[in-house]
């Protein structure tokens, strides 16, 4: 079944009043002035408004959502007609019996009921206050929802950013306790020093990073550090070497950006590779383009059946949210290494 939009009464009941009596009391002193009569002038207008305001709210609250969103266009058009038409028989009568015999003072000569001029001067001074007063109300809905939408998509955005965040933490813990494991089935001396790296990770994920949008880009560099000596300490043979320009000294990224590059050149290049060696190159270009780069050798192998992990897809759905398309993910082979090679737009520290 397709579902039907529905104008809200969401624009405060103040509101409403402020703008009738404003309204009102122009059209008072405009019609007063010109006729030099502000008694009639007030009681034409009390006529006028009483008929034509519950004429605005039937069409926006009711032959709206019944008849035009669900686009039955002819039948609105007819029960607006009858409206009209019923509009005109109450404001005549009114006219005659409160204020004068002469239904239209304001013409050059005498009318008389249900003449055509008649029928159709009231008609569009009605259609006009209609149009006016309807296009106030649902210009101001609009902006309301738009106002609504924009905000719903943005925790919306806040919900699925958190989400992946989430995902990675336990994706990098999940690596690191295997490589823990690993050390513990060898009764291997370097536990204790796993164990006490690895509560400094734990320590900037939990805490340090916790809730913020970003972080110093050497503050993250120092947690990549940090990840790479407890990698180290389960490779025999590893050589990592990472250039760092001066430029990026305040220079700030989405926390855990890179991670997930870093432990992809470890899982993917440490395979059947007994001299695995990683660069990380990681400049500003242009003073605009923070450049981060990560090549690792690798040694092909016809066993190779490793899973590919979340942590590059999560990084590259986190980057689509952050940055849009403003961004570049690039990965090639050369030779025999495997490259990497992310550019997003820098951020400094105010």
């Amino acid at each position: 079944m397709k579902e039907i939009k529905k104008v809200k009464f969401d624009i405060k009941l103040q509101n409403h009043l402020w703008f009738w009596g404003v309204y009102f009391t122009l059209n008072f002193l405009r019609w007063g002035a010109y006729f030099n009569d502000y008694p009639y002038a007030f009681k034409s207008n009390l006529i006028e408004f009483s008929l034509v305001i519950p004429l605005v709210y039937l069409n926006l609250f009711v032959l709206v959502p019944r008849y035009v969103l669900k686009q039955k266009y002819i039948l609105y058009t007819f029960l607006l007609l009858v409206s009209l038409f019923v509009i005109y028989l109450l404001k005549t009568a009114l006219t005659y019996y409160i204020i004068s015999e002469n239904i239209w003072p304001e013409a050059n000569r005498e009318y008389h009921p249900f003449e055509i001029n008649h029928i159709v001067a009231v008609c569009i001074g009605e259609l006009y206050v209609l149009a006016m007063a309807s296009s106030v109300y649902l210009t101001l809905t609009w902006l309301r929802e738009r106002e609504r939408n924009r905000s719903l998509r943005e925790n919306q955005f806040k919900i699925k950013l958190k989400y992946l965040e989430n995902q990675i933490q336990p994706h990098f813990f999940f690596n690191t306790l295997n490589n823990l494991y690993a050390l513990s089935l060898e009764s291997s001396k370097k536990v204790p020093d796993v164990i006490i790296k690895l509560s400094n990770l734990m320590e900037y994920v939990l805490y340090d990073v916790k809730g913020t949008k970003f972080v110093p880009l050497l503050k993250e560099i120092d947690y990549i550090q940090n990840y790479i000596e407890i990698e180290k300490l389960r490779f025999e043979n590893v050589e990592v070497t990472i250039n760092l320009e001066s430029t990026i000294e305040d220079v700030v990224v989405p926390p855990l950006i890179f991670i997930s590059l870093v432990e992809n050149a470890f899982k993917h290049g440490g395979l059947n590779n007994k001299n695995l060696k990683i660069k990380i190159n990681c400049r500003v270009l242009d003073n605009k383009t923070l450049d981060f780069e990560i090549l690792n050798n690798f040694v092909i192998s016809q066993n190779d059946n490793s899973k590919k992990g979340i942590g590059l897809v999560n990084t590259k759905k986190r980057l689509k949210l952050i940055y849009k398309n403003n961004f570049s993910l690039k990965q090639k082979t050369k030779l025999n290494f495997y490259i990497i090679r992310l550019q997003i737009p820098t951020h400094n520290e105010d």
